[in-house]
């Protein structure tokens, strides 16, 4: 469903951390309105009404809905309302704008998108590095062959804090990497595993490290960690050609193309003697785009909803993240088994 009424009109329910960037990025869209926000904590909407005068401030997320000049909602609330809100809004007509992860079970997230497909709204999840210059950059580099084969997808996202009451720290800082990859391998995993360790007498795990497989040799990793002592948000990815780094940390060179690899020649034994060889090339460092992913990614959202497209990060990619996550969660639960992802 399009939507016709001239200006793009959006609700923001949950105006915690995230919530403020949402109102700031859509209030900066061309022929974008950022027409209501909305909080169960009084106190905090009025901070940030204080910031967005312009926005109707109510605590009641139905308002939104019953408006009928309201085109979609910007879901950002903690995973646990994501079901329910997400299915009212689309019930009411609303295209959603939905946090990641998209909900906090594979069972919920297949009723939002298959509602979605239903009522023929668009459903698109912030998965928003996938939206930044190097992310793009990297799909640009992957898609056209220059690194080769992939081998293997290598993630690092650590930090001291933040610790989150609901969720433990893959719910929160894998989604981002798994999205990631979802968008950059056009081969998806099979299966996962994942070990992890709660410290300090808290409930939820604050380090773990996650494994998935593929039906190739293709391997990731992924290391999430909110007991850091240095912040670092680094992927590695190898291919049979050349490898690259992305240091999200590095402001002038994030991204950094090497064309060095591993090569072998036949020893005089025949294969069992074979010779290694380690190709040494050039490093660069390719230009990227100075812009803000988070307002490519709404104004991106509003396109889709007027020409009645489908997101990059569509419903169909915020279900694949959730099913990693519950498969993690499942391995995390037993001990680090393989868990098959279907």
């Amino acid at each position: 469903m399009k939507t016709t009424s001239g200006n793009f009109r959006i609700g923001i329910i949950g105006c915690g951390y995230w919530g403020p960037n949402l109102i700031r990025n859509f209030s900066s869209v061309k022929g974008s309105q950022v027409k209501y926000i909305c909080d169960l904590d009084a106190e905090r909407l009025a901070v940030v009404h204080e910031q967005f005068p312009a926005c109707q401030p109510t605590t009641d997320y139905k308002t939104l809905l019953a408006d009928p000049e309201l085109d979609a909602v910007a879901i950002a609330t903690p995973v646990f309302a994501h079901h329910r809100l997400a299915i009212d809004a689309l019930n009411a007509g609303k295209h959603v704008f939905i946090e990641k992860p998209l909900a906090s079970s594979v069972a919920e997230a297949e009723e939002i998108v298959a509602l979605a497909r239903e009522k023929g709204l668009v459903l698109q999840v912030d998965h928003t590095f996938v939206y930044t210059s190097a992310v793009q950059k990297i799909k640009e580099l992957v898609d056209s062959g220059e690194l080769g084969d992939l081998l293997y997808f290598d993630s690092v996202r650590v930090n001291l804090g933040l610790f989150q009451s609901d969720i433990n720290v893959i719910w929160d800082l894998a989604p981002h990497d798994f999205s990631i990859m979802d968008y950059v391998f056009a081969q998806k995993p099979v299966a996962i595993s994942a070990q992890g360790r709660a410290h300090f007498g808290m409930k939820f795990e604050d380090i773990a490290y996650v494994t998935a497989y593929f039906d190739t040799d293709t391997i990731a990793h992924f290391h999430v960690n909110w007991l850091s002592p240095v912040k670092i948000r680094q992927v590695l990815l190898g291919g049979s050609r050349k490898m690259l780094v992305w240091d999200d940390m590095d402001v002038s060179e994030p991204v950094k193309v090497y064309d060095r690899g591993v090569e072998l020649g036949e020893g005089k034994g025949g294969l069992y003697n074979a010779l290694v060889q380690y190709r040494l090339g050039d490093m660069h460092a390719p230009r990227l785009a100075a812009r803000e992913a988070l307002r490519l990614e709404a104004q991106h959202f509003k396109e889709c909803v007027e020409q009645g497209k489908s997101p990059t990060t569509d419903g169909e990619m915020g279900l694949r993240v959730v099913k990693l996550l519950e498969a993690t969660q499942k391995s995390l639960e037993n001990g680090g088994q393989k868990i098959p992802i279907t």
